[in-house]
Parts: structure tokens; C-alpha cells; sequence
């Protein structure tokens, strides 16, 4: 048996670092995406089906406090998963692939994403 094998094996106690957690971030995001695929479709057959249907949608997004937290959540999976797919993309092109580099692009990957959230929201809001 070899003695140098992980005795903790509880996710809960491990600290993960920071790009660890982004990229794990972008995993979620991409589902909450496919996920909300869902609503994006129906407001768009729901608004392109008559006149009343966008007016129906648009009061919706512009008085519904449930139908603007989605946008705001989708918008805002949407912004994180773009900024880290380029992260991803810059690694994929062999750029910044050092612990250093990771890290500092995990920091910026956070950064550019709070304010595009930001953002979002006072666009939603």
C-alpha cells in the first residue's frame, strides 16, 4: 500500500485556488447558460408571435422584479463565462500558462467579470 495516497478525501476541507475556482465557475456558468436557453427561447417566440406578445414580454422584463433577476442572471453567467472562455482561450494559445500567470489571470477573469455584472445590473435595473 502506498503511504504517500491522500488521507482527507473531503471536498469540503480542501482549499482550491483561485484558478481552480474560476474554472470551475465557468463549468457552471456554461450550464446555467444551457440551462436558461430555456426562458431566452420562450421570450423570443413569445415576443416575435404578435404585437401583444412583445408588449406582453417587454412589460414583463420592464416591471416584473422575478423576469428581471433572470436577465440579470443570465446576463451575468453569460459576461463571467465570456471573460473566462478568453482566459481559456489565452491558455489554449500558450499564453500566461505559468502558476504566476494563472493566477494573475484568474484575478483579472474576476475583475472584468464584477464589472460587466455590474454593469448588467444597472442596465437591467
Amino acid at each position: 500500500m502506498n503511504s504517500k495516497r491522500p488521507v482527507n478525501l473531503d471536498l469540503s476541507t480542501i482549499q482550491f485556488p483561485l484558478p481552480a475556482l474560476t474554472s470551475i465557475a465557468h463549468r457552471i456558468t456554461g450550464v446555467i447558460l444551457f440551462v436558461g436557453l430555456i426562458f431566452a427561447f420562450w421570450a423570443l417566440d413569445k415576443s416575435l408571435s404578435s404585437p401583444m406578445g412583445f408588449e406582453a414580454v417587454s412589460d414583463a422584463l420592464a416591471h416584473n422584479i422575478l423576469a428581471k433577476l433572470v436577465a440579470w442572471g443570465l446576463l451575468s453567467a453569460l459576461a463571467f463565462h465570456f471573460v473566462a472562455g478568453v482566459k481559456h482561450l489565452l491558455m489554449d494559445a500558450d499564453i500566461g500558462v505559468t502558476l504566476e500567470g494563472g493566477v494573475q489571470k484568474a484575478q483579472i477573469t474576476v475583475i472584468v467579470s464584477a464589472v460587466l455584472i455590474i454593469l448588467a445590473g444597472v442596465w437591467v435595473w
